[in-house]
């Protein structure tokens, strides 16, 4: 019965906008991506249902750019990132870096591999292992990938250290000695060793405080700039998104439900859920909420355990029709929209009045 499913065809992935200056094309390209876990049960452990945390997510990434995925919590953004790491095998569906297909390697040869793609995890207190120095932290991945450096590892920690805004002596120190934001400054100097080209930050802000947010975010920002770094964001925070990405794919129950340009995405939003997840956005500015309402949705999340029919977001949509119970809206530009926003809704939001000409 899933077998079917997982050989379906795959979508293709939606256009990625050129980025300014004319760009270097896509470094990341993710097509049909799906991850299933099977529910076992009963003395014999026979299968009796499938969790679609995944469910043919596609999106490419520019060169030099930053990829936004944000949802609600289970929605399979940080399977989708695990996946692109290959910390999880793909069900099914195609992952090129660089135009070499990595979602069938097989582990002995994915170890070169780590140096072009690392990643941010999201708790800064978790990811660190409390026994070992700063040094022995940063340093190990020149040891675990047998990389020699032109004056050791030392010098090489330390100038790590300083690249992302510690004090070179901070060497011998150990995790606990540090606050959180300097915690996942020794975290992003660690993912930076082996030089990688893409980086994939899981919540890189949300274990932090809110003063020290934004000084994370501006550093990751002045690391691509530095350093040609390309990017995919996880998160759930829309500002910190808005920030700091590009581009900004959106997704629910395991699909994308609409990517775009985040100028675009932002200020035009054309699925409903996306239009849900922007009005909670708190505006600090009375005079700058141009009267926008608070969109509540009702009901809960379907489970991935059991999908609705039709379009997944349909029991909890304002617009549902007979139409979204029964059809799965393809996710597609739409005619005459911007290219490259995509989105997955039979009834789209119209696009705002244009302001009269005088």
């Amino acid at each position: 019965m899933e077998t079917d499913a997982v050989k379906a065809a795959e979508p293709a992935a939606p256009a990625a906008s050129p980025a300014p200056g004319g760009g270097e094309g896509p470094l990341l390209e993710v097509t049909g991506l799906r991850k299933y876990f099977p529910v076992h049960a009963g003395l014999m452990r026979r299968q009796v249902a499938t969790v679609k945390a995944v469910d043919g997510v596609s999106f490419s990434v520019d060169r030099g750019r930053t990829l936004g995925l944000v949802g609600e919590s289970g929605c399979g953004k940080t399977t989708t990132g695990r996946m692109i790491m290959r910390l999880e095998d793909p069900t099914a569906g195609s992952i090129r870096f660089e135009g070499r297909e990595i979602a069938t390697l097989r582990q002995s040869r994915l170890r070169p591999l780590r140096r072009d793609i690392q990643m941010i995890f999201q708790d800064p207190y978790s990811s660190l292992n409390p026994r070992k120095t700063v040094g022995s932290i940063v340093g190990a991945p020149f040891h675990l990938q047998d990389i020699k450096t032109e004056h050791g590892v030392k010098r090489a920690v330390q100038e790590l250290l300083e690249l992302v805004g510690l004090n070179p002596e901070h060497y011998n120190r150990y995790p606990h000695e540090f606050s959180g934001g300097q915690r996942q400054r020794i975290g992003i100097a660690r993912t930076l060793a082996l030089k990688p080209k893409l980086i994939v930050a899981d919540e890189p802000v949300s274990a932090l405080d809110v003063s020290i947010q934004a000084q994370v975010v501006n550093l990751l920002e002045d690391l691509q700039n530095e350093l040609g770094l390309t990017y995919v964001v996880i998160a759930h925070d829309l500002s910190v998104v808005r920030h700091i990405s590009d581009r900004v794919a959106v997704m629910y129950l395991g699909r994308i439900v609409e990517i775009a340009d985040q100028a675009d995405l932002y200020t035009r939003p054309k699925h409903p859920y996306t239009k849900a997840l922007l009005s909670a956005v708190p505006v600090p500015d009375p005079a700058a909420r141009d009267g926008r309402e608070r969109i509540r949705l009702t009901g809960d999340v379907p489970s991935p355990l059991n999908p609705p029919p039709g379009c997944p977001f349909h029991p909890r949509c304002w617009k549902a029709q007979d139409r979204c119970k029964v059809e799965e809206p393809a996710l597609a530009d739409e005619a005459g929209g911007t290219p490259g926003h995509a989105v997955a809704c039979h009834f789209p939001e119209p696009a705002p009045e244009a302001a009269p000409v005088p």
